[in-house]
């Protein structure tokens, strides 16, 4: 069996690094709630332009699951109900925003790529769950 180098060892073992990986997991959600609660008009019209009716409604939605999903995932309590709620919200807003099998060339390739970019932060998502489930209880946070 091959080892690590005693470098990552001391990297992966270091308290900070499951709160501080969390915290960048969720940085973006956090930041776009900041963002439409701040200017919630602008972000019902964002929903609105999306086909997202009545916009209002889909924009509270969004703030409260950017919010609530990411402090349960960074708190690292009930980490499956706020990554569960960020990767629907995830989801729908990918297949909202990115339909790549839509659009035409030339910027197919740009929204095809921010649609996997999406779908690699919903694997994220759900690895943050999983290691969470499996962390022994004293390490939950």
């Amino acid at each position: 069996m091959v080892r690590d180098p005693a470098c990552i060892d001391l990297v992966l073992d270091s308290p900070w690094l499951w709160p501080l990986a969390r915290l960048a997991l969720c940085s973006a959600y956090l930041l776009g709630g900041i963002v439409k609660l701040a200017n919630f008009p602008a972000a019902a019209a964002e929903q609105a332009h999306f086909g997202l009716d009545p916009g209002w409604l889909w924009a509270a939605a969004a703030i409260v699951v950017e919010l609530g999903g990411s402090i349960l995932v960074i708190s690292g309590r009930l980490v499956w109900l706020g990554a569960g709620a960020l990767g629907v919200l995830t989801a729908i807003a990918t297949l909202v925003a990115n339909p790549f099998w839509s659009v035409e060339e030339p910027g197919r390739a740009m929204v095809a790529n921010s649609f996997f970019e999406h779908l690699a932060l919903i694997a994220g998502l759900v690895l943050v769950t999983l290691f969470a489930h499996r962390r022994p209880s004293g390490l939950r946070t």
